[in-house]
């Protein structure tokens, strides 16, 4: 072999040494990349579901601790302040700021439950905020904290806006929020300590760069093939003439390229143990919640006293007895309602979100205002004053045309025309204003209550002592008048003044002063919808025009002529009376209308109006279905 042709396979041989270690360097870069392309997605992964169990688990603790403190705040209240808590508080701003409009809708869609639709709302309000403050106080510390601050702020501001505050209110909503802010703090603490905030993010394998000249490959010249070959680099070891360091290690990142941060764990055998420990703590909290929630129910059982004293209590016998129901007033048809309406069936529309307990032995009534003697008198005197029962037909302004926010019954009490003749009112006086123990009040005309209808301070209802949520132990009765401006519950004062000197509750919410009663009917059967059989089909239902008395009530079907109904003998002119009407009707579908005539001529105003401001007006009308 000459010089040359060695030369030439020497030169071929390091040639070829030299490709297969930048191979192997390039092979290892690839590796590299991929192992970093392939791990990233998977820590991703892990971090975020890690991330999103720690807010969930934080969600539920800001529910718990949120939750325990309202129902401590709310165990508190009942012993301290009977009357006013921070939920009671809250929730009667929002049924004073609360637009007309919107307080229409809410009774028309839930009627008389209306206070548990608000309670719901405001629950489900209540625990979204919670759940907020737990996930934002795992983000960002404190974060969380300021929002249950912000809500005991809100419940403060609410407490001293209450017209029956009391200085045992007062503290509660700041011990609900300390309370909430504490527990959020220990049992996020605890989650911490089982799930505790992941590392930095997972860097990506940066992309293959440039080898330091020491850790580059020497090229080779070797003396012949097997020389060389011997000399290649193994599996894992460094290449001839670079340094240990300049390789990387299994499973470590080449030089140049920084490690991927881990998430940080907590040591398996410690985790198990956190778990339990924050798993404890949440239950425990949560049962503490139940066991107060208990005994804040049983010691609002303290209207449980008032009932007891109520159902105690022996009304006097009036000294003026209602009149007998004349016979035939009270129509026998399916669907027709009781011509008194019992007490457990009667409409409750008022601003209280909890009925006000009142003490009837301490209970007192003033008479303020323009009078010439101002006068003050308990329940006792009241009970041995000449008591009056009539039956009266009281009805609701948000009454919709074919509404039941209206009900008849017998009320025992004494005239209130006597009690102002005993304050004497001064030349000028046109208006009495009467105000709730929460601070309610109502507008009503001096005349309506001066004249000779039967306006009552009332005590009974049907028989028996007011109940609570009707207004015990005393509560105004005025015929002729919607109950907005004259059916004061729960009174405690009336005061003699004048419309342009004072405003009642609904005046300056956009209702008018006076409100006296539209003539109105109803078609109670059949229902509105209902499917019935051909031939001969009743129609039945109540009218009234109180303080007026109704003087005919009349039908049509589909728009023709009208057709007089059989008109029920009414107790008295401030109660409704019932009617009934036989039509032929074929099969085929009809709307039907009802109209009433006063006895005074006035026919019901046909024109369909709004509730507001002063009442509904329009026929009602129901559509049937007559069957073969």
């Amino acid at each position: 072999m000459t010089s040359e042709t060695h030369n030439h396979m020497d030169q071929d041989a390091g040639k070829a040494m030299n490709e297969e270690i930048a191979g192997q360097d390039k092979q290892r870069e690839g590796w590299q990349v991929r192992r970093g392309g392939t791990r990233q997605p998977e820590a991703q992964q892990t971090q975020a579901k890690r991330r999103r169990v720690r807010e969930l688990w934080a969600a539920g603790a800001g529910l718990v601790a949120v939750g325990t403190a309202v129902v401590l705040g709310e165990l508190t209240a009942s012993l301290v302040s009977p009357t006013v808590s921070p939920v009671t508080a809250v929730g009667g701003a929002v049924i004073d700021a609360v637009p007309p409009g919107v307080k229409e809708w809410v009774i028309s869609v839930f009627g008389t439950a209306d206070k548990v639709a608000l309670l719901g709302g405001m629950s489900l309000v209540i625990a979204a905020l919670a759940a907020l403050s737990g996930v934002l106080e795992v983000r960002r510390r404190f974060a969380g904290v300021a929002l249950i601050a912000v809500f005991g702020a809100v419940g403060l501001v609410a407490v001293l806006s209450r017209a029956d505050l009391t200085v045992n209110a007062i503290p509660v909503p700041v011990l609900v929020a300390l309370v909430g802010i504490a527990l959020l703090r220990w049992l996020i603490r605890k989650l911490e300590v089982w799930l505790p905030a992941t590392g930095e993010p997972i860097v990506p394998a940066a992309a293959p760069t440039e080898v330091p000249a020491t850790a580059q490959p020497v090229p080779v010249v070797a003396p012949a093939v097997e020389s060389n070959l011997s000399r290649a680099p193994a599996a894992g070891q460094p290449a001839a003439g670079q340094p240990a360091a300049a390789q990387p290690a299994a499973g470590q990142p080449a030089a140049g390229q920084p490690a991927a941060a881990q998430p940080a764990e907590p040591p398996a055998a410690e985790a198990g143990p956190a778990r339990r420990r924050f798993l404890l703590a949440l239950g425990g909290t949560a049962a503490v919640a139940a066991v107060a929630g208990v005994l804040a129910s049983t010691l609002r059982g303290a209207a449980a006293v008032v009932s007891e004293v109520r159902s105690k209590l022996a009304l006097p016998a009036p000294a003026a007895p209602a009149p007998p129901i004349p016979a035939g007033a009270e129509i026998r048809l399916d669907g027709l309602g009781p011509l008194v309406t019992p007490n457990k069936d009667f409409y409750r529309i008022d601003t209280a979100l909890r009925v006000p307990l009142v003490d009837p032995e301490t209970w007192t009534l003033k008479v303020t205002g323009m009078v010439e003697r101002e006068i003050e008198i308990d329940f006792a005197a009241l009970l041995a004053k000449p008591l009056t029962e009539r039956h009266v037909t009281i009805a609701c302004v948000s009454n919709e045309v074919g509404g039941d926010l209206i009900g008849n019954a017998r009320w025992l009490g004494w005239p209130v025309r006597e009690l102002l003749a005993m304050a004497g009112p001064k030349a000028g006086a046109d208006m009495v204003l009467s105000r709730s123990t929460d601070g309610w009040t109502a507008g009503t005309p001096l005349e309506a209550l001066t004249d000779s209808r039967d306006a009552l301070l009332v005590v009974g209802m049907n028989g028996e002592p007011l109940p609570l949520e009707h207004g015990f132990p005393v509560r105004l009765i005025v015929p002729g008048l919607y109950g907005y401006v004259s059916a004061t519950k729960w009174v405690t004062e009336l005061k003699v003044t004048r419309y342009a000197d004072d405003v009642a509750y609904w005046t300056p919410r956009g209702w008018s002063e006076r409100g006296p009663i539209k003539t109105s009917s109803r078609i109670d059967v059949p229902r509105d919808g209902a499917n019935v059989t051909g031939g001969t089909v009743v129609f039945g239902g109540v009218a009234w025009a109180q303080h007026t008395g109704i003087g005919k009530v009349e039908l049509r079907v589909n728009r023709g002529d009208w057709k007089q109904a059989e008109l029920a003998p009414g107790i008295s002119k401030d109660t409704w009376y019932q009617w009934k009407l036989a039509l032929a009707l074929t099969p085929g579908r009809y709307e039907v209308q009802v109209r009433a005539t006063a006895l005074d001529g006035v026919p019901q105003v046909e024109e369909s109006a709004p509730v507001a401001p002063s009442g509904a007006t329009g026929y009602h009308t129901v559509r049937v279905d007559v069957k073969s």
